[in-house]
């Protein structure tokens, strides 16, 4: 049984990487490609697929890897169905560790490149275009989850995940940040990857809506879960609480 400090530790310091591997990464694009935002972008993203992989991969047997409220709130509402997922109480401590883990990763990385530790960002992020792209991008992240999951292949998650992520960076309008905890994080650093604190709210109550759209399609495809779904990301987790 892994204690809930332990998982809570793992959320924190896995979110908070993320966002300072997307952040980073974003700083040294721009360094490296100056005016250049076709390339900045994909030199951000390819960072962040190879970044996730790799902490889903060495923090999946401990929590599970979520490193996103929606992930989190999508697991607790399965469980509600299963038997088998997050409780109440621990579905609040994911989450406050994942908020505070993805701000404290965005001033990891501007306090690495010499940047003030908090500045918030300008770029603002606002247009019924941009929410529906952060709709799909989520849905889509809970859809390949979940279905992994569901159908035993959670071995495979950390490359799927990362995967569609990288290519949700290029397909969507919002270049997919999904995830809203990370959202929070990026509003600390006014750099490429950053987004306007008044921007934020329209981008978490899009990925919510997002995480409830992708639920339904699982369960569409899926039906209701059983008392042996085991939780997500990574299937070794749930033996081990």
């Amino acid at each position: 049984m892994i204690s809930l400090s332990r998982r809570l530790l793992a959320e924190f310091l896995g979110t908070g990487l993320l966002v300072a591997v997307v952040v980073g990464s974003g700083i040294m694009a721009q360094t490296l490609s100056p005016g250049q935002i076709g390339l900045q972008l994909l030199e951000n993203s390819t960072a962040t697929v190879f970044g996730l992989a790799v902490l889903i991969v060495v923090l999946g047997p401990v929590s599970g890897a979520h490193f996103n409220p929606v992930v989190s709130m999508a697991d607790w509402w399965q469980g509600r169905q299963s038997g088998n997922g997050l409780s109440v109480r621990e579905l609040g401590g994911y989450v406050l560790a994942q908020v505070l883990g993805a701000i404290g990763g965005a001033m990891l990385a501007n306090a690495m490149f010499a940047e003030p530790v908090v500045t918030w960002s300008v770029t603002e992020r606002s247009s019924a275009a941009l929410w529906l792209g952060e709709v799909v991008a989520t849905a889509g992240l809970i859809l390949v989850i979940f279905a992994l999951t569901r159908s035993g292949r959670t071995a495979v998650a950390p490359m799927a995940v990362a995967a569609y992520i990288g290519a949700a960076y290029w397909f969507t309008s919002s270049t997919s940040f999904a995830n809203p905890a990370v959202t929070i994080g990026r509003a600390f650093s006014d750099t490429f990857a950053g987004i306007a604190p008044a921007s934020v709210p329209g981008f978490v109550l899009a990925q919510l809506v997002g995480g409830v759209v992708g639920f339904l399609l699982v369960q569409g495809l899926f039906g209701r879960p059983g008392a042996d779904v085991p939780e997500p990301v990574m299937g070794d987790s749930a033996a081990g609480r």
